[in-house]
């Protein structure tokens, strides 16, 4: 049996410059950002950069893994809080801010075929429908709504403020808040049609 061997501090360090540097490139660029722009971004050769991603969608793949494996550990630590309630909404806060920063919902679907982003992002989900199902147990969250309803909504709060011109960086705040009272089972009416089967 193989075991990965950790990356030596110099290499952890090459390789944090380059995710950094290709989310910042591929923000403001789109999917056309070139690999010679991320890895003189990140103020090293492409030699290095091919040296941590054979080609472009792996540093693709890489960036999409750290963004889920980011929430993934919030979400998991969450899964002890003592109010599930405010848990959920901490998660879901989280994930808005991470989009908010930069908003690289795009590259999703460029890492849709990559083994290791399906397998992070199922791990993911399953997370969220734990948090949904401990809400909706201590009676903090209304009792029709499902775990594929709320991964649904994560990225509701961002997507709505990318429509106001000019608006504020906190904007996407009053619409996590108003998803978030929605959630809620005071003063709830049912709703008009069934969740999706599976998210």
């Amino acid at each position: 049996m193989t075991t990965t061997r950790p990356l030596r501090a110099d290499a952890a360090r090459n390789r944090r410059l380059l995710l950094a540097a290709a989310a910042d490139e591929f923000a403001e660029r789109g999917l056309d950002a070139s690999v010679a722009d991320i890895a003189r971004r990140a103020g090293l050769g492409k030699g290095t950069l091919f040296r941590h991603f054979a080609t472009k969608d792996d540093l693709l793949a890489a960036i999409i893994l750290d963004r889920i494996d980011e929430l993934n550990a919030v979400g998991e630590q969450l899964l002890d809080a003592a109010d599930p309630g405010a848990a959920l909404l901490e998660f879901l806060t989280v994930a808005a801010h991470q989009r908010q920063q930069r908003d690289l919902s795009f590259l999703h679907a460029a890492g849709e075929l990559n083994a290791d982003v399906i397998r992070a992002r199922e791990r993911m989900y399953r997370t969220v429908h734990e948090l949904v199902d401990r809400a909706r147990e201590h009676g903090a969250l209304r009792t029709d709504v499902t775990g594929a309803d709320v991964i649904l909504l994560m990225c509701a709060p961002n997507y709505v403020t990318s429509y106001a011109p000019d608006a504020p960086p906190d904007l996407w705040r009053r619409y996590l808040a108003i998803i978030f009272d929605g959630l809620r089972p005071e003063g709830a009416h049912p709703l008009p049609h069934p969740p999706p089967v599976a998210v």
